[in-house]
């Protein structure tokens, strides 16, 4: 048994398995943060196709400005949904 951890031990501080551990690990944050765009975009795209109906449903000024807010949408980018509505 000894043996064996003696053996994973030389292995674990090779350079190469360091290096590919290293490439494993940046592959999974990679991933995660990938996975995490990707919902924000879908949240504000959902959130996009809110407002344009907001927009095409005559709703007040207060509650678009307060829907383009909490969606973090810039005053351009709610000129652009407005003329989207139309």
């Amino acid at each position: 048994m000894s043996e064996a951890i003696a053996a994973y031990r030389h292995v674990a501080a090779s350079d190469e398995f360091i290096l590919k551990e290293k490439m494993r690990s940046k592959a999974r944050h990679d991933e995660a943060q990938a996975i995490g765009n990707a919902e924000r975009r879908g949240r504000a795209t959902g959130m996009e196709e809110m407002i344009i109906l907001a927009f095409q449903g005559n709703a007040t000024p207060e509650v678009i400005e307060t829907m383009r807010k909490g969606a973090g949408i810039t005053n351009a980018r709610l000129a652009e949904l407005m003329k989207l509505a139309k």
